[in-house]
C-alpha cells in the first residue's frame, strides 16, 4: 500500500516510481473507468430502466446530482465570486430584487460609481433582464447566497432536460440524455460557476420543446399552461432570442392549426405575468414602458452594441475611460458599416467552436450517425430551431453560450438520436466514454491536484485570482466598520473594471468609488465621513491597497513686495 501511494507522489516521469506522466495517468484513468463501467452495466442496466420509467423519482434525481456533485467539490473550490462585469451585473439586479424593488434610486454622488452595464440615471439599475436574476434572489432567500440560485437553476436544467427527451423518445434514452445534461453543465460547467450563464433560459427551452409534441399529441391544458410559461421565462431572460424561440413554436403548431389556436389564450395567458413584468421593469427602470434597460444603455453609452444589420450608435453622455475603451471596442466588433454576406458568413465559421460547450468529446462520434435520424419526418423538424438560434443570433456581433442556451436540450436530443442509430455496442462505448471524460475531470478537481489543471479545456472552472479581487475583498474584511475604496487605475489599463456596487450603496459595508482627484474625492468623504477611506491601485503587482491619504493642504503664497515701496537695508551702526 505504501508503494501505490508512491505511484501518485509526482505526475513528472522522472519523479515517478514507474515513470507515469500526467498523461498516462489520464489514459490508466480513463480505462480503469471504461472497464470498471463495462463490468457494472449488466447490474446497473435494470435499476436504470426501472428509473427511467419513473419520471417525477427521475427528474428528483437529476436535479439534485448536480448540486450534490458541486457541493462536494467546495472544499477545493469554493462558492464562485463575481469575476467578470456581466456577473455583477446580474449580481447587482438580483440584490434588487431580493429588496423586493424593480431599480434603484439615481445616486447623488454618481459620477463617482460609474461603471460597465449599469445605469446611473434616470434610475440606478443592471441593464439585463429579470429572469436569472430571480433565481438568484431566491436562491439567497432560501439559502443566503446568490450562487445557491445558480445551482438551483442547473438542477432545473437537468431534470426538465429528461423531461422533455420524455417527450421524444423513450424513457431509457431520456434518462441517458438528462445524466448527459448532468455531466455536460453540472459541477465543472461555465453556468454553474458564473453568474452568467444560461440555465434559466436552457429551462426555459426544456419547457417548450418539451411541451410541444405533448400539446401536439394530447391537446391537454396543462400542456398549454407550460408551454406558455417556457415562452415567458425565455422573454424574461433572452428578450430578443424569444422571437426565435416563438416562431419555433408556432411553425411546429401549424399543421394543428385549428385545435392549438382554441389553446391560444391559455398559451397567452401563461406567458402574461412574464410580458407583465418585463413592461413593468421596462417602466421602473428606463421611464417608458417599451424601452429595454438594454436600449437605454446602447443611447447613453453607446453599448452593448447594435445589431449587424443596423449602424453603429454614438453615446450620449460623457464616458470614463474604460467605459471609452469598451465602446470602441464594441464599435469595432461591430464594424464601421452595416453587415456583409461575406462578413455573416466569417462570423458563423467562427462560432463553431463554441458548440464545444454542449457536446463531451465522445458524443461528436454520435453527431456523425445523427443525419440518419432526418429519415424521421418528427426529428427534421429540430433542424428548425437550430437556424432560427444560430442564424439569427449570428446578425449580433458578440456571441457567448447563453445566447443559445434555449436550444440546449435539442443539442441534447441530436446526441442522443445519434446514439441512437449506431450499434448498441458503439453507442455504449460512447456513452461510457462521455462518463469516463466526465469522472477524469471531476477527480482532478476533487483532489484539487494543480498539475492536471493545465489539461483543461476554456470553459473550465479554475479562474484563480488573477486580478488579486478576492485578497483585496479578504483585506477588507478583516478590518472592521464601513470602508470607501477610491480605486485609481494606470494609464495603461483598459477593460478590468473593480467599481462595482451593492443596490443599496449607502448602507452597504464596502462602497467603491473611482478616483477623480484629490478634490473631488474630497467631497466623496465628506459623504461619508464615518467610513474608513481606502486607495486601490489595481494596476500594480501585487495590487496596492492602502489608506487613502489625502495630500497635504499647499503652503500660503508669500505675498510679493510692495513695488512702489523702496527697499530697506538696515546696517548696525557703531
Amino acid at each position: 500500500m505504501f508503494y501505490l501511494h508512491h505511484l501518485f507522489r509526482s505526475l513528472q516521469p522522472v519523479h515517478n516510481p514507474i515513470g507515469f506522466g500526467a498523461v498516462d495517468f489520464i489514459e490508466f484513468f480513463l480505462a480503469a473507468v471504461l472497464v470498471l463501467l463495462v463490468l457494472a452495466w449488466p447490474r446497473l442496466q435494470p435499476v436504470s430502466s426501472r428509473l427511467a420509467s419513473r419520471t417525477a423519482v427521475s427528474m428528483a434525481v437529476l436535479f439534485l446530482l448536480p448540486i450534490v456533485l458541486r457541493i462536494a467539490l467546495l472544499r477545493v473550490h469554493p462558492i464562485p465570486e463575481p469575476y467578470v462585469a456581466d456577473d455583477f451585473g446580474y449580481t447587482l439586479l438580483a440584490d434588487t430584487l431580493s429588496h423586493f424593488r424593480l431599480t434603484n434610486p439615481p445616486h447623488p454622488m454618481h459620477r463617482f460609481f460609474e461603471t460597465f452595464f449599469v445605469l446611473q440615471e434616470p434610475t440606478y439599475s443592471s441593464i439585463y433582464p429579470p429572469g436569472p436574476a430571480l433565481a438568484m434572489a431566491a436562491g439567497r432567500a432560501l439559502f443566503g447566497h446568490f450562487w445557491a440560485g445558480i445551482a438551483l437553476a442547473i438542477g432545473a436544467l437537468c431534470a426538465s432536460c429528461y423531461w422533455m427527451l420524455r417527450a421524444w423518445t423513450t424513457p431509457g434514452w431520456a434518462l441517458a440524455g438528462g445524466l448527459l445534461a448532468v455531466l455536460e453543465f453540472g459541477p465543472l460547467s461555465q453556468w454553474m460557476n458564473s453568474f452568467w450563464g444560461g440555465a434559466v433560459s436552457a429551462t426555459a427551452g426544456c419547457l417548450v420543446f418539451g411541451a410541444l409534441p405533448r400539446l401536439r399529441d394530447r391537446h391537454r391544458i396543462r400542456d398549454a399552461i407550460i408551454l406558455g410559461a417556457g415562452l415567458g421565462l425565455q422573454l424574461i431572460t433572452r428578450p430578443f432570442e424569444s422571437l426565435f424561440l416563438l416562431a419555433a413554436a408556432i411553425i411546429f403548431l401549424i399543421p394543428d392549426f385549428r385545435r392549438a389556436i382554441r389553446l391560444a389564450p391559455v398559451i397567452a395567458l401563461a406567458a402574461l405575468p412574464a410580458l407583465a413584468l418585463t413592461l413593468l421593469h421596462d417602466k421602473r427602470v428606463t421611464g417608458e414602458w417599451t424601452t429595454l434597460p438594454y436600449a437605454l444603455s446602447r443611447y447613453q453609452y453607446g453599448v452593448p452594441s447594435t445589431f449587424t444589420f443596423q449602424s453603429g450608435v454614438s453615446p450620449h453622455r460623457e464616458l470614463t475611460r474604460e467605459q471609452r475603451l469598451d465602446y470602441e471596442a464594441q464599435a469595432s466588433v461591430h464594424g464601421e458599416n452595416t453587415d456583409s454576406l461575406a462578413r455573416y458568413a466569417g462570423r458563423l465559421a467562427s462560432r463553431a467552436r463554441f458548440y464545444r460547450f454542449f457536446f463531451l468529446t465522445p458524443l461528436y462520434l454520435a453527431l456523425l450517425a445523427f443525419p440518419f435520424a432526418l429519415k424521421n419526418r418528427k426529428y427534421r423538424w429540430l433542424l428548425l430551431p437550430l437556424a432560427l438560434f444560430i442564424l439569427g443570433g449570428n446578425f449580433y456581433a458578440y456571441f457567448f453560450t447563453h445566447y443559445v442556451a434555449a436550444i440546449t436540450c435539442v443539442l441534447v436530443l441530436i446526441g442522443i438520436l445519434g446514439l441512437q442509430k449506431l450499434p448498441p455496442i458503439a453507442a455504449q462505448w460512447i456513452y461510457f466514454a462521455c462518463i469516463a471524460q466526465f469522472a477524469l475531470w471531476y477527480a482532478a478537481h476533487l483532489t484539487g491536484d494543480p498539475a492536471m489543471w493545465q489539461f483543461e479545456t476554456w470553459d473550465a472552472i479554475n479562474y484563480g485570482d488573477p486580478e488579486g479581487r478576492l485578497a483585496v475583498n479578504r483585506e477588507l474584511a478583516a478590518v472592521p466598520g464601513k470602508q470607501l475604496v477610491f480605486v485609481r487605475y494606470g494609464p495603461r489599463h483598459t477593460f478590468k473594471e473593480w467599481v462595482f456596487n451593492d443596490a443599496d450603496i449607502d448602507h452597504s459595508r464596502v462602497v467603491w468609488a473611482r478616483d477623480l482627484g484629490p478634490d473631488e474625492d474630497e467631497k466623496l468623504r465628506a459623504y461619508y465621513p464615518n467610513r474608513t477611506a481606502w486607495l486601490l491601485e489595481p494596476d500594480l503587482r501585487p495590487v496596492h491597497l492602502k489608506p487613502y491619504a489625502a495630500p497635504p493642504p499647499a503652503a500660503p503664497e508669500k505675498p510679493p513686495p510692495n513695488p512702489k515701496l523702496p527697499h530697506l537695508k538696515f546696517e548696525e551702526v557703531h
